[in-house]
């Protein structure tokens, strides 16, 4: 009898310890017990408040940093193009600071690929490039309060945009294979290809590429790096339509563009400025499409939004001051 009054005993002691570790669970009502179950509980039980969620700290262009986390102190590292650059040269002088020097602490970097591994890796960097040209790795900035886009810069509400050109002498569209690529450059094929990039056409209604089967032979291109990833694929455009004619085409800037089409180096010279006689005096010159000129900072910079003064403050050798990114950041 006693040996059964003590089972009866042990057995209750069971049932209540199996009860208890039932209603506890598996021990995760402590949060961060368990890091691989911590979630919002109000997601699965109705009744319970939802967590609040964190303030919003503004908009940082989709950035894996959190705003909050830039420091605003920091002094603006400048960025800037190489001498010889058209790129350079246009936005220089649409700031208001054409032929000045560069400030005495801004960091030169020599195309385009150079300013946005730059910008990408330098959370405190400032730079101007072709919006052509321009990755999403970076973040473009609006200009007195004007987004960077195609209408934008048609109807001039964006201001820091330039003609992408090639120069020429008149002979040399005389000859057959130059003229042929002259004309497709204002063709309708064209066109598409321009607005396809990311360029602005400034032909409407052109007519449609005629190809000439009689064509052969080489044309070669050099100058602009803002103008030569539009060419390469113009060219090869080209190239599809004239089989037996080949394109080449190459970088070096707008000073080698100007310089190898006056000593006929290059049937064409690219340039990514307004046409300088003085750089050329034996050439003309044609348009070939419209780009704006970005400006760039580090996509965790909280600033949306930059002046046309602010812009030539930063980039005047003459403002001794350095700027810092709570003078843009109010």
């Amino acid at each position: 009898m006693k040996k059964l009054f003590a089972i009866a005993i042990i057995l209750a002691s069971l049932t209540f310890a199996l009860t208890a570790c039932t209603e506890s669970g598996d021990g995760n009502d402590n949060p961060g017990s368990n890091p691989d179950t911590n979630r919002n509980i109000a997601s699965e039980n109705p009744g319970t408040p939802a967590a609040p969620e964190p303030p919003d700290s503004g908009n940082n262009g989709g950035n894996e940093t959190p705003v909050s986390n830039f420091d605003t102190s920091r002094n603006v590292t400048i960025i800037a193009r190489e001498d010889g650059s058209g790129t350079k040269s246009a936005f220089m002088e649409i700031i208001g600071l054409k032929g000045k020097a560069d400030p005495t602490d801004v960091i030169i970097q020599t195309g385009t690929a150079g300013v946005l591994t730059e910008v990408k890796g330098n959370p405190a960097a400032i730079a101007y490039e072709s919006l052509g040209f321009t990755t999403d790795e970076v973040k473009i900035l609006k200009v007195d309060g004007a987004d960077a886009t195609v209408a934008n810069i048609k109807s001039g509400t964006y201001k820091i945009s330039r003609p992408l050109s090639v120069v020429y002498k008149e002979a040399t569209i005389n000859d057959g294979i130059n003229k042929a690529f002259f004309a497709f450059l204002q063709s309708s094929d064209a066109q598409e290809i321009i607005s396809e990039e990311g360029y602005i056409s400034i032909i409407d209604n052109a007519d449609a590429y005629t190809i000439d089967g009689s064509l052969s032979g080489e044309i070669d291109i050099s100058g602009s790096t803002s103008l030569q990833p539009l060419m390469i694929e113009l060219a090869s455009a080209f190239e599809n339509l004239q089989p037996n004619v080949s394109v080449n085409v190459s970088g070096g800037g707008s000073g080698t563009g100007y310089k190898n089409a006056n000593d006929d180096v290059s049937a064409f010279g690219m340039i990514s400025e307004n046409f300088n006689i003085d750089n050329a005096p034996l050439c003309t010159f044609y348009e070939v499409a419209k780009d704006g000129i970005a400006v760039i900072v580090n996509k965790s910079n909280p600033l949306d939004d930059i002046s046309m003064e602010e812009l030539k403050n930063i980039y005047d050798e003459d403002v001794t001051t350095t700027a810092k990114w709570s003078d843009l950041i109010k």
